[in-house]
């Protein structure tokens, strides 16, 4: 009898020990998990069970570490805005499939709102934390908690943007430690040129990390040490840039969470304490805080005070400086060389540049493709680049206008930054008292510098005589300036010349097969240097009467310019009576192709994101030729045909044969010689001749309706429903019908609003009158969003008649027929 009381009793033990457990990993419609119980993955790495927080009374549902600590760490928390105030909660699946959170009075609190989910779902949490909805029929995942995370990030979850799944995953912080619901931070990942990781105060940046070299962030350069994490980054230049990491070390238990005051923390657990230990957390200093020194503002947190002017620069407000207050930053002492040429002061000395070393670099970085040789010209040759960087794992590094959040490091591994500074002031800082020595060793030295010298001045004496000869026996042209209707002349510097047989052999003899197309002024050939670069070879037809003037206008043209959206100009060939343009090689071609149907296979689908990458590079690009490049540029043959994508889709302008350069209080010109392609040609420029910078915008307008709808503006001639791609959008926008003018193959309800603001964007460029137009820089800011109310487009050229400009009169009614293809026209007279 004392045996079987016993075997009652060990019974009774076991059932209080367990009934609070759920020995499965799993959660059905008919083993749902009520308060009082706890499902366990099935390695019991975690748990799932409700749980309060601090001296609160409300109950939640989270995923928590499995782990002996007096009070639980949640992970993840469902109904985290939604709290039940007693023991009567249920976690279960719904009769549609969801998993759903009901209260006492079965009343849905929460819910995975899964649309397409399935009857007989199952719940499951995974080793990994990760809670995931299946299809029990085919173990399909149909929503998971990690595509939802909360304040924690845990090995293998995604923080960031994933175009794969169409998820953006921010963690958002607890109100505060005893409250779940969401807090005013959060964290992520920023895609611009390069990702970088934020936290943001609601909407507004709290903490920057600096970007991302595909090994570490450079502004946390004690990464390095913590690369045992395996942290890393993922992104691609159509819209996804997430960051994710694993645990190297399984003897660790890690995580990382975002808490109620905004600091981001690495934390592991100690066994000896039974708690966690917070090894790495941001901000660290208050040098941390996003632009805590203002535009052009330096911060040390060794310093005192912390924040000081890059050299060159002084505090925009004097007095808000000595109080502490450094939010507004610095600004310059001496104007740059563009800035004083463009208030017409006396042209000073060229730019250089400031070295600051071991620096955290500034936000809004811009990636150029540009040689480690090449980075600091090509940010000298462009008037709104401010500072420059070649960082390894990145390249190379500009920043334009306003230098915001930077901060000085102690430490290896950050960047060296260069400041871009008027003449002048680098000039003061060089000025320093000579010693005697260096006087006394300057003197010792003097015959020997007498003799190098002379050396020297025999040997480029001989080298001047051998250039004269050589340029005596080049073409005459060669020697010309740009045509008689520029504004100004320009020379040809530092241009490289190539041999005819170095291009010969590198295009296999100009063979058929390396043949990439044919425009009116002759073919464009693949080619590959003896180095293995590949090139693309422009070469002007003899037999053609045309190209010529084209060939030598884009020599000085294009030679002149460096951007990231303009195609680069390598060099040229002048031998042999040949005439030929290298250019880089762009291996996804030109746009057209992807727009028009060339390319029908599934990879080479534009979607949404893509099309809006190229149209926001190709109006930076064109902004750079309009208000930033050294000279003003008119393009006047701006075309889908001219747009050519690199390997990731950026787009980049070329075809610089018909562009015209300004002075620079030049608004417009006229020319008897009318140059361009029909159907992009603004209606000022085909008729009278007159062209600006709002003949561009319209050309550019067009090529925007044309990505957006996916069809040449030349497609519907003798079409009855429209004279154009212009009249039918014009039709349709009228019609309030708009949506029917997109490409059906990009048409996804929550990019509705998006698509509709870039067709009003492109109709504002085309209209009628040159003058109702944007400038590039309006375009820009209204694609971005930085100029969010758009005002209604009048009515487009083209579309019903042929017109001028409102002050000038309509003349004679002599007809005119136009070609329907997209060649260019190379010369038409204006009547």
């Amino acid at each position: 009898m004392s045996l079987y009381r016993s075997f009652l009793l060990l019974l009774c033990c076991f059932y209080v020990v367990f009934s609070g457990a759920n020995a499965s990993d799993s959660i059905t419609s008919s083993e749902p998990m009520r308060d009082s119980e706890t499902v366990f993955s099935s390695g019991k790495r975690f748990k799932l069970g409700f749980f309060s927080s601090g001296n609160s009374a409300n109950r939640y549902v989270g995923i928590m570490f499995n782990l002996p600590s007096p009070t639980p760490t949640a992970v993840w928390v469902a109904n985290r805005d939604k709290l039940i105030n007693d023991s009567s909660g249920i976690l279960t699946i719904s009769e549609d499939g969801n998993l759903v959170i009901l209260n006492g009075q079965k009343e849905i609190i929460w819910s995975s709102s899964i649309s397409n989910s399935m009857k007989n779902s199952t719940a499951q949490l995974l080793d990994t934390g990760n809670l995931v909805l299946k299809d029990s029929s085919n173990e399909k995942v149909l929503w998971e908690s990690f595509q939802y995370p909360t304040d924690s990030l845990l090995p293998f979850m995604k923080m960031g943007i994933d175009k794969s799944t169409n998820t953006t995953a921010l963690l958002k912080s607890w109100r505060s430690p005893d409250d779940p619901s969401v807090g005013s931070f959060s964290a992520g990942i920023q895609l611009q040129y390069i990702p970088q990781a934020f936290i943001w105060n609601n909407t507004t940046p709290y903490w920057r990390s600096s970007p991302w070299d595909k090994q570490i962030y450079i502004g946390l350069p004690e990464m390095k040490s913590y690369y045992r994490s395996g942290v890393d980054l993922v992104a691609d230049n159509v819209g996804t840039a997430y960051q994710t990491y694993s645990n190297g070390n399984q003897s660790w238990i890690l995580y990382y969470s975002l808490n109620s005051t905004g600091s981001y923390q690495e934390k592991v657990w100690d066994q000896s304490k039974k708690d966690w230990v917070v090894t790495w957390a941001n901000p660290r200093s208050e040098c941390d805080i996003y632009t805590k020194c203002g535009p052009f503002g330096s911060c040390n947190p060794k310093s005192s005070p912390i924040c000081s002017c890059i050299q060159g620069f002084k505090p925009k407000n004097e007095g808000e400086w000595e109080k502490g207050d450094w939010s507004g930053g610095c600004i310059r002492r001496t104007a740059l060389e563009c800035e004083r040429n463009r208030i017409d002061v006396e042209k000073g000395k060229q730019d250089g540049f400031l070295k600051l070393q071991t620096m955290g670099v500034p936000d809004f970085v811009i990636w150029v493709s540009s040689a480690k040789e090449d980075c600091e010209s090509d940010c000298l040759s462009n008037c709104s680049c401010t500072a420059y960087s070649y960082y390894t794992g990145i390249g190379c590094m500009h920043w334009n206008g306003s230098l915001i959040d930077i901060q000085e490091y102690s430490m290896d591994g950050a960047a060296d930054l260069f400041i871009r500074l008027a003449y002048s002031e680098l000039d003061a800082n060089d000025k320093k008292e000579i010693p005697i020595v260096a006087i006394a060793t300057t003197v010792s030295i003097g015959s020997i510098t007498v003799i190098l010298c002379g050396y020297l001045f025999w040997k480029l004496l001989a080298k001047h005589k051998e250039r004269k000869r050589k340029n005596e026996a080049s073409p005459k042209f060669y020697l010309k300036g740009i045509i008689k209707d520029d504004a100004k002349q320009v020379k040809i510097e530092d241009i490289t010349l190539y041999s005819f047989d170095m291009l010969a052999n590198a295009t296999d003899r100009f063979h058929s097969a390396s043949k990439l197309g044919q425009g009116g002024f002759g073919p464009v050939y693949k080619g590959k240097l003896p180095d293995g670069q590949e090139i693309a070879v422009k070469r002007l037809s003899q037999s053609s009467g045309q190209g010529l003037e084209e060939f030598m206008n884009e020599v000085v043209v294009i030679s002149k310019l460096q951007h990231r959206n303009l195609v680069r100009l390598l060099g040229c060939c002048i031998e042999r009576e040949e005439k030929m343009l290298i250019y880089e090689f762009m291996p996804k071609r030109s746009l057209d192709t992807y727009l028009f149907g060339a390319y029908s296979e599934e990879e080479y689908f534009l979607d949404w994101s893509k099309r809006m990458i190229i149209i926001e590079g190709i109006s930076r690009g064109l902004l750079y030729l309009h208000r930033d490049s050294r000279l003003r540029i008119i393009h006047r043959d701006l075309k889908a045909s001219n747009i050519l994508l690199d390997e990731y889709l950026n787009p980049k302008i070329s075809d610089f044969g018909m562009a015209r350069i300004f002075a620079g209080n030049q608004d417009q010109a006229n020319t008897i010689r009318v140059v361009g392609t029909y159907g992009y040609m603004a209606p000022e420029y085909a008729m009278e001749g007159r062209f600006s910078e709002k003949s561009d915008v319209y050309s550019f307008g067009v090529l925007l309706l044309e990505i957006i709808s996916g069809r040449r503006n030349t497609s519907f001639y003798q079409d009855d429903c429209a004279l154009s791609l212009l009249a039918y959008a014009w039709k349709l926008w009228n019609g309030n019908k708009i949506i029917e003018l997109v490409d059906p193959k990009i048409i996804e309800l929550e990019l509705r609003k998006e698509i509709h603001r870039c067709v009003h964007v492109g109709l504002l460029c085309v209209q009628e009158y040159a003058e109702d137009r944007p400038n590039v820089s309006t375009v820009l800011s209204m694609l971005t969003r930085e100029i969010d109310d758009l005002p209604s487009p009048k009515q487009p050229a083209f579309t019903t008649r042929p017109t001028f400009s409102k002050n000038t009169p309509q003349q004679g009614s002599s007809k005119r027929q136009g070609s329907v293809n997209a060649d260019t026209i190379t010369v038409l007279e204006p009547r």
